[in-house]
């Protein structure tokens, strides 16, 4: 496998889209960046939290869909973005919304890392 391959997918993990981007796939890239981006600001607006790894084989998983979110995730965490209300009707809606933002994410890495290495077109 070619370094590219890899970069591609790393890329579009980090930055939802940008993996597509650098295939000239600019509509999709456009398409996806939007996609999780608004998932993920959705999640935020309405009180969701991340994941902690607390040894729950279930809230492993959800964690690392919230680590899919790549660069959004960061700039969530460290950011002090995340307003979270536990009394909320909405809380657990959003932190659905931001693991399943960053499950989302991960297929369409996995998509720029199919056409990279030519599976896909």
């Amino acid at each position: 496998m070619k370094l590219k391959t890899y970069l591609v997918f790393f890329i579009g993990w980090f930055i939802p889209g940008a993996g597509h981007l650098l295939l000239k796939k600019y509509f999709r890239a456009a398409v996806f960046f939007i996609s999780v981006s608004l998932m993920f600001f959705v999640g935020i607006l309405i009180n969701g939290k991340f994941f902690e790894h607390a040894g729950n084989p279930l809230a492993l998983l959800a964690y690392f869909g919230d680590i899919g979110n790549g660069l959004l995730f960061l700039i969530a965490k460290y950011g002090k973005l995340l307003n979270v209300d536990y009394s909320s009707i909405t809380y657990e809606y959003g932190t659905a919304f931001l693991a399943t933002a960053g499950f989302l994410n991960y297929m369409i890495a996995l998509n720029a890392y199919d056409i990279a290495t030519g599976k896909k077109k």
